[in-house]
């Protein structure tokens, strides 16, 4: 499949799944999910069309894993990053001792006095690995990552949760600790 195409159809998912299903006519569950018939026939009025294959190819290529299908195949969701109110019904899970956050050097003197926000998403994001954070960073510059100490952020109360593409969610992450 044309990759470019491929790229396309995974920002339409995002900008319509995570920030403006309302643009299209689309109507998301509490949950975050939509029907997929009416996503490609919505799409389809608002001419971008696609295929269910098209559509399979994005959720199962895509390398961050952004979107999942319900087990019946019948409903797809973004797995994280939503502006518009949803509650994906994560559980609150241990985090490993450290996780990362990739920025760029421009932000990192506010991060520092103010720590991570989530800004106009629900939650701030974390990654695994400090690779994983690195290439996040560079998509908007010179990367800069942080380390988080998750295992003292846990011990003092704050509440992790992991996606289903393996990215953590947490409220916010104070200065204190980041390094």
């Amino acid at each position: 499949m044309d990759e470019r195409r491929l790229v396309k159809i995974s920002k339409y998912l995002a900008k319509h799944l995570r920030h403006r299903p309302e643009r299209i006519g689309l109507t998301l569950s509490p949950e975050g999910w939509a029907e997929v018939d009416e996503l490609l026939a919505a799409a389809a009025r608002h001419g971008f069309p696609f295929t269910r294959d098209e559509l399979e190819h994005v959720v199962a290529a895509n390398d961050k894993r952004r979107y999942a299908f319900d087990p019946a195949g019948r409903r797809i969701r973004a797995s994280q990053g939503h502006t518009v109110q949803v509650d994906l019904d994560l559980p609150v899970t241990a985090p490993p001792p450290l996780l990362y956050h990739g920025t760029t050097e421009r932000a990192v003197a506010a991060i520092r006095r103010e720590g991570l926000r989530r800004m106009e998403r629900h939650a701030v994001h974390l990654s695994p690995d400090a690779e994983t954070a690195r290439r996040v960073g560079a998509r908007r510059g010179r990367p800069v990552v942080l380390v988080v100490d998750a295992a003292a952020m846990a011990a003092d109360g704050h509440e992790f949760r992991v996606s289903a593409n393996g990215v953590w969610l947490v409220e916010r992450v104070p200065p204190g600790y980041l390094r």
